[in-house]
């Protein structure tokens, strides 16, 4: 511990600058929230400290237009939790942000955080292996990093040269090289001293990542509890630094674990589970923070006082509403000359879509049901499994771009055919009850399986094998030994989400097509598109209600 003594939280005040109701999370203007820290020396804090923070852009670089519902596809979930943006517009992009953080700068020192699932799951993050987000977030002066899964999709040896050319440490004390033992991309800590303060940052990454990519991207990697990892660099951070602050990738049901297990933590700044944290979670001594998703929202924390006088710490969410905030000249410019070269393959018009169509996490998906329906027809399979992923950008009303379509599909997984018999789809649909519902928060991944061809019931508040119900495939009722032809695609084939299963069927056909391909092509031959009819998955939770 230095000099400066030990930082205590403690919440004094709430102010809401507005209503937060308890059915839903409204995400329109900023939340502040006014807190007190009691310091053996107040004079530590004699200027003011900014604390901007970030998580899981996807390759989001540009506005996207949201409505209230489902926007993202872990708002408007009724299988999830009950955040919905509270109006329509357009909202993020990186040009909003730059605006944010040069105004903050102008207040005083800042520090500027990313919570990773970075660069990818977008088409020009595809067209350019992730460089431009890493240069946009250059451009914006970030400080740190944490790595999170999507942050391998182009490959481990991609992201060391994306490591080159960030002007900040993209880390994870829990992702090690498996020759040599070291975190990859080297130390996963970084102490600055700012604002008379000293800063310890520690980077924590998923470490179920193996089971949401490719294991080829992966090689030579071992990806270990971040609750472990931490431990040893906690101690050695809070000797050197007042305040210690874990950017944490690992979701924010195993950051409260992590807040409980591992003392001397002030500050958890999560991301990966796409949570909007208004007020600060509180477990002991430890804060923990999250911002959404796809550059939609902006964190904030403030540390202020002046000599003699408590210090003050104030808490913002900050919706970047494209009509309530300018956008950065320079940085337009920038996406521009980025987006130069592409923009004919990325803003070439598909198909249009009469209305909303939906991608949820967990709960039935309309647009991956539709994806489901598009397979079957394409294959003659009965059924089709798909997994249920955490990102994507639910399609409006209007004209669908390409680049709008891969922020849905951005992976080059290929289509697959297969025989599974009815006890191993059962084994399939129970596996996905357990990811969502597992004993342990280490234990959870991936969202709601999602299918085509079949109606079924998951209630999680039953026993381990007793939760899938009324399994029907058309209109007959599941048979557990009849052969049945499935198509999906090679990243379940692998055993994505731990679908193992699918990996054992009989009869399996690899396809040289991309599911992504399949899909722009049925849509280019339909001209107009809507989400299919659903109701086929209903999910029963005491947490959840029931969703349909």
């Amino acid at each position: 511990m230095s000099k400066k003594g030990k930082m205590f939280w403690n919440v004094i005040c709430i102010k809401a600058l507005e209503k937060l109701k308890v059915a839903s999370i409204p995400i329109g203007g900023c939340v502040v929230l006014v807190m007190s820290l009691v310091l053996f020396s107040p004079k530590t804090l004699s200027t003011r400290l900014t604390i901007l923070y970030t998580n899981d852009f996807h390759g989001r670089y540009i506005p996207i237009e949201v409505a209230p519902g489902s926007a993202t596809s872990q708002t408007g979930d009724p299988g999830g939790r009950a955040i919905s943006f509270d109006r329509t517009g357009k909202i993020g992009g990186f040009a909003y942000l730059s605006t944010l953080v040069q105004e903050r700068q102008a207040h005083g020192p800042l520090l500027l955080v990313h919570g990773g699932d970075t660069f990818s799951d977008d088409l020009l993050g595809n067209l350019t292996r992730g460089e431009v987000v890493i240069q946009l977030m250059n451009a914006l002066g970030y400080d740190f990093m944490a790595l999170g899964n999507h942050d391998f999709d182009y490959g481990l040896e991609r992201t060391q040269q994306l490591q080159a050319l960030a002007d900040f440490p993209m880390r994870a004390a829990n992702i090690l090289v498996e020759a040599t033992g070291q975190p990859v991309l080297g130390a996963p800590v970084k102490v600055m001293e700012i604002a008379d303060l000293k800063v310890g940052l520690l980077a924590l990454g998923y470490h179920n990542t193996p089971l949401t990519t490719s294991r080829e991207l992966i090689r030579g990697l071992s990806f270990t509890s971040g609750i472990e990892a931490a431990r040893p660099y906690v101690q050695v951070l809070r000797q050197r630094a007042d305040l210690v602050i874990v950017v944490s990738h690992q979701g924010m049901a195993v950051d409260q674990v992590l807040a409980r297990q591992v003392p001397g933590i002030d500050v958890i700044i999560g991301g990966h589970s796409h949570d909007w944290i208004a007020p600060p979670h509180q477990i002991g001594g430890t804060y923990l923070v999250q911002a959404l998703s796809d550059g939609t929202l902006v964190g904030e924390l403030v540390l202020e006082s002046e000599e003699g006088h408590e210090p003050q710490v104030e808490a913002h969410n900050y919706p970047l509403w494209n009509d309530k905030i300018a956008a950065d000249p320079a940085l337009v410019d920038l996406i521009k000359k980025w987006r130069q070269l592409h923009r004919p393959y990325l803003e070439a018009v598909i198909a249009t879509a009469i209305e909303r169509i939906d991608r949820q996490y967990k709960s039935q998906s309309p647009f991956d049901t539709l994806v489901g329906d598009i397979l079957r027809e394409e294959t003659g399979a009965e059924i089709a499994l798909l997994p249920g992923v955490g990102y994507g950008v639910s399609l409006t009303p209007g004209p669908i771009t390409r680049e709008q379509l891969y922020t849905l599909l951005p992976h080059p997984v290929r289509m697959v055919r297969a025989k599974l018999i009815g006890r191993q789809i059962l084994d399939i649909l129970e596996q996905s009850a357990i990811n969502l519902n597992p004993r342990h928060p280490l234990e959870l991944v991936g969202g709601l399986i999602q299918t085509s061809g079949m109606s079924w019931t998951v209630d999680l508040d039953r026993p381990r094998g007793q939760r899938i119900q009324n399994v029907r495939i058309g209109e007959a009722s599941l048979e557990p030994m009849r052969s049945y032809s499935v198509v999906t695609h090679t990243g379940m084939l692998e055993g994505l989400h731990r679908y193992e299963a699918i990996g054992q069927g009989t009869e399996i056909h690899r396809y040289d097509r991309l599911v992504v391909d399949i899909v722009e092509a049925w849509m280019g031959r339909q001209g107009q598109v809507k989400a299919p009819p659903g109701g086929q998955i209903r999910l029963i939770s005491k947490d959840r209600g029931s969703a349909k």
